[in-house]
């Protein structure tokens, strides 16, 4: 099997409370190849938040290996890491962070901008990426004239811009109603197998959990699969 896009190796985690440590990942060892859908499902408190950002190198291990790609992050110095952010990595939020001054098709083209393209070759993978999600007609909308789905749909649009390895989701469908947040959620995974993207994605939903290739769980600190 080729190298995993996204691989936990040993990754510990402590907070201090009340002056002693507070354990949070003890040991996690996690791998996630191309194409493949992971849905992690915790109970909250148990540490799925400090995962997500450890996986998304938004937060350092106190021990353990975070490789991307095949490439340790773990020593890597804070610019080289937002580098990789940007570049390997896409996130998504359960409420979608959409910047309201902009445009569907703006909230997508900055991003990529900022990663260095020029803003036509944007715009065109901004194109591309409406019309695949079925918003061609709502590029020109701003995030307040469009549906909970729909703004989420560009959510999704906008965090694979930049066409990361990685995209990390954190509850993508936790603040929409049953048959949006099954459109969205049918969007998100067929964008996975078409495009070889490897997702990890939180959440409570257990049919939607269900349809995708593993489920994995946080219990005492550790990722045990489920059966």
């Amino acid at each position: 099997m080729s190298k995993p896009s996204l691989a936990l190796k040993a990754v510990e985690r402590a907070y201090r409370q009340g002056g002693e440590p507070l354990h949070i990942l003890r040991g996690v060892d996690f791998e996630l190849h191309a194409g493949q859908s992971v849905a992690l499902i915790a109970p909250s408190g148990t540490g799925k938040s400090t995962l997500l950002h450890i996986a998304g190198l938004l937060e350092k291990p106190d021990a353990g290996e975070v490789l991307v790609n095949g490439t340790a992050t773990a020593q890597l110095p804070d610019p080289a890491r937002t580098a990789m952010r940007r570049s390997e990595i896409g996130f998504v939020y359960q409420f979608h962070h959409l910047l309201p001054e902009f445009s569907a098709s703006e909230n997508i083209i900055l991003p990529q901008m900022i990663a260095g393209l020029s803003r036509k070759e944007a715009r065109k993978r901004a194109d591309e990426l409406l019309d695949y999600m079925g918003l061609s007609a709502r590029g020109v909308h701003r995030p307040a004239e469009m549906s909970g789905g729909e703004q989420q749909r560009v959510a999704i649009a906008r965090a694979v811009a930049n066409s990361p390895a990685v995209l990390l989701a954190d509850e993508p469908t936790g603040n929409l109603d049953p048959k949006t947040a099954d459109h969205v959620f049918g969007v998100l995974n067929t964008l996975v197998r078409a495009t070889g993207l490897a997702a990890l994605v939180a959440t409570h939903n257990m049919d939607l959990a269900s349809r995708m290739d593993r489920r994995v769980t946080l219990s005492e600190g550790r990722l045990v699969e489920h059966s």
